[in-house]
């Protein structure tokens, strides 16, 4: 990688997309985030989205999180189509960036990872080092990728996150939702839910308990889901940003170190 350490921006799927009907982007958003992604011009950014409506009901349908079941072409069929599914929108993310002359490349997981029960095993980075030699944007995605005991599986795009910012010790991670961040309760069914501004790791593994499970379908455990998978990176001393990522100015400000409203996690 380049000297500088990278910023690891994820594009929740439940910002990107409308997660109530199936592939359906919210481009007005997908084009202001880029915008503000632009603006805010890093050279040392990852961006990684999510699957939304794209890739979370074809993988539900199929069962690919649980891998391939002996002979069950259908099945094989689906893993093909939830990647396809995910380089769809993943094209509809690179349109926006490409207007907004960022010089982002598409990084397909598929393509260059190897889970091992779920958990990354593999990973090809010769060509994501070439590109932050000359301050490419590289974008990757959750997607449907090879297992070795699985068959096949579901990369969630936090897990990728997490991944990515230990093996390049990251300065920091920014997950851009569609709430102000974390909430004791989910804000969409509790509406009296509290906001949480600060957590530490010993309090993130706490309430992840309390944590509400995605609405719409997500093959990847909704926020609960994210807050497991983040917690490698929260260890490593990387910090996290949980912010909204509907708002106006909100992934810029949190792009260049500005206080956001949501939520700040951090080891201790």
């Amino acid at each position: 990688m380049n000297d500088a350490r990278p910023i690891i921006l994820k594009l929740g799927g439940s910002a990107i997309t409308d997660k109530a009907v199936v592939a359906s982007p919210r481009n007005e958003l997908i084009n202001r985030m880029a915008e503000e992604i632009k603006r805010a011009d890093l050279d040392n950014l990852i961006i990684v989205h999510g699957g939304g409506s794209f890739g979370h009901p074809t993988a539900a349908k199929y069962g690919i999180s649980d891998g391939y079941k002996e002979d069950n072409l259908s099945q094989k069929f689906g893993c093909a189509e939830t990647h396809h599914m995910m380089t769809v929108l993943n094209g509809i993310v690179m349109d926006a960036l490409i207007l907004h002359e960022i010089p982002a490349f598409s990084v397909a997981p598929l393509n260059c990872i190897v889970t091992d029960n779920g958990k990354i095993k593999m990973f090809d980075e010769a060509a994501l080092r070439a590109m932050s030699k000359l301050s490419f944007t590289p974008v990757m995605y959750g997607d449907a990728v090879m297992d070795e005991k699985l068959g096949f599986t579901i990369l969630s795009g936090d897990q990728l996150v997490s991944y990515l910012a230990v093996k390049y010790n990251a300065e920091r991670i920014i997950i851009g939702v569609d709430t102000d961040g974390i909430f004791e309760a989910d804000p969409k069914t509790s509406p009296e839910a509290k906001p949480i501004k600060h957590l530490t790791l010993a309090e993130l593994k706490a309430l992840q308990p309390k944590l509400g499970k995605a609405s719409g379908v997500d093959v990847t455990g909704g926020m609960a889901g994210k807050i497991a998978e983040l917690v490698p990176a929260v260890e490593a001393g990387i910090p996290v940003t949980v912010t909204g990522a509907t708002k106006g100015l909100s992934i810029y400000r949190a792009l260049t170190g500005q206080s956001v409203l949501g939520t700040v996690i951090e080891k201790t």
